[in-house]
């Protein structure tokens, strides 16, 4: 197990536990080095995190500093695995136990050793940029700074200036020179979140930034290079927006140099149980007890169809750990999934206690619209295939608008399907 050390006692008293680590920490890999002890062990690797193991009734988790003690009951159960994977590589780049999962995680690290751009499609919230987080530090640029860029998230107007930097006065408002994204991450990882997003004229300038190592901020008249890696992430079909004369040919084939797919998270189901205990990890009030997930909630989270992956996930254990709070144990009852895709469809039930013949209470027309918009939305997405590009024209709207609409409907309750 790479970047693991066992205790003699661990290995005779926990067998079965560590047979089924072996399998998944052979392709994981950690920054810190771990020790797993029983709990008769006495730690004596002071720079190494420790965590003890324990056979009890109750299953467990208490945290104490960069290390904790497990007490599981079941050691073939899927919770006690889980549990584990999560504590060992918390904080320490992707959490997987998935063999899909492990396969890229395994492709990533070797990729970081090498100055090859990488393009890493998958759907949002499946994990992309946590895992160009993972390439930038296992790369030879880990003590430079990685930066993240969401392009869809920067007006077009403004991506341009972050993007190569501006002299002072070279726009209204520019009252200052600015450096840019690029000279910021120099020496570094600059990725570019949502890159199909980028507006054309803006992907001309990114190629030639690409192929000469050199920006150009708006306003200068000479070249600045800058040695920076990049890692593009799409959630598009890049192919396809080529095609369609969305996204310039030659910027592709210069990403495309190694893909890497990042699947939904209903395709990566042995994932689920420990970014679940992962998400308990990261969320759980410093000081509070951090409840262990019951045998029915894992079930019940392998089940679900995920259509916001790791993201929506996160949020139904957030909740998890509000609805148990004080328990010791999370429920299949404290598991509130999102609302489904077919949610706007319902219809308004009276209320149980309203009088037989008393007028039904009106909806808020702000709720009427909102509901009517998104049972359009749902219809042009279902007639396309779940394709936002196709369903966006369908509408007459930007493809940046029909984004925005349906994050609106989310917050407000009504989910339509993310689309593609």
């Amino acid at each position: 197990m790479d970047g693991i050390t066992k205790t003699s006692n661990f290995s005779r008293l926990h067998g079965p536990i560590e047979a089924r680590m072996a399998g998944i920490a052979s392709s994981l890999f950690m920054e810190r080095p771990v020790t797993l002890a029983d709990e008769s062990d006495l730690a004596s690797n002071r720079d190494a995190r420790t965590i003890t193991l324990a056979r009890g009734d109750k299953p467990a988790i208490e945290l104490a500093g960069v290390g904790g003690t497990l007490t599981y009951s079941d050691p073939i159960a899927e919770s006690s695995i889980a549990a584990l994977v999560a504590m060992t590589y918390a904080g320490q780049g992707p959490v997987a136990a998935d063999p899909a999962s492990l396969s890229i995680i395994a492709l990533a690290d070797r990729l970081a050793r090498t100055e090859i751009p990488v393009l890493i499609n998958g759907p949002t919230g499946t994990g992309k940029e946590v895992l160009s987080n993972f390439i930038h530090r296992r790369s030879a640029r880990a003590d430079k700074p990685f930066i993240a860029v969401n392009c869809a998230a920067i007006p077009e107007t403004m991506l341009e200036a972050l993007l190569f930097g501006h002299e002072k006065g070279s726009f209204t408002g520019a009252n200052a020179a600015g450096e840019g994204f690029f000279r910021a991450a120099d020496g570094g990882t600059l990725l570019l979140d949502e890159i199909a997003e980028m507006p054309l004229s803006l992907q001309a300038k990114l190629l030639r930034a690409l192929q000469e190592g050199e920006v150009v901020p708006i306003g200068a008249t000479r070249p600045v290079k800058v040695d920076v890696r990049i890692i593009a992430c799409a959630n598009r079909d890049l192919p396809h927006e080529v095609q369609e004369g969305r996204f310039r040919a030659d910027l592709y084939y210069r990403l495309n140099v190694f893909p890497i797919e990042m699947l939904p998270l209903r395709e990566r189901r042995a994932d689920i149980a420990p970014l679940a205990f992962a998400m308990l990890l990261r969320h759980v009030a410093k000081g509070e007890r951090m409840p262990w997930i019951g045998d029915a909630a894992i079930a019940a989270l392998t089940e679900y169809a995920w259509p916001g992956n790791v993201r929506e996930l996160e949020n139904v254990m957030r909740r998890a750990l509000l609805l148990a709070q004080g328990k010791d144990a999370i429920e299949v009852e404290h598991i509130v999934f999102d609302m489904t895709a077919r949610a706007v469809e319902k219809p308004v039930e009276p209320e149980v206690d309203a009088a037989p013949d008393a007028p039904a209470k009106p909806a808020k027309l702000s709720k009427i619209v909102q509901i009517s918009e998104a049972r359009a939305i749902m219809e042009a997405l279902d007639a396309v295939g779940g394709h936002r590009a196709n369903a966006a024209r369908a509408l007459g709207i930007s493809e940046r608008t029909l984004r925005y609409r349906l994050a609106s409907f989310r917050e407000a309750g009504i989910a339509v399907g993310a689309g593609r």
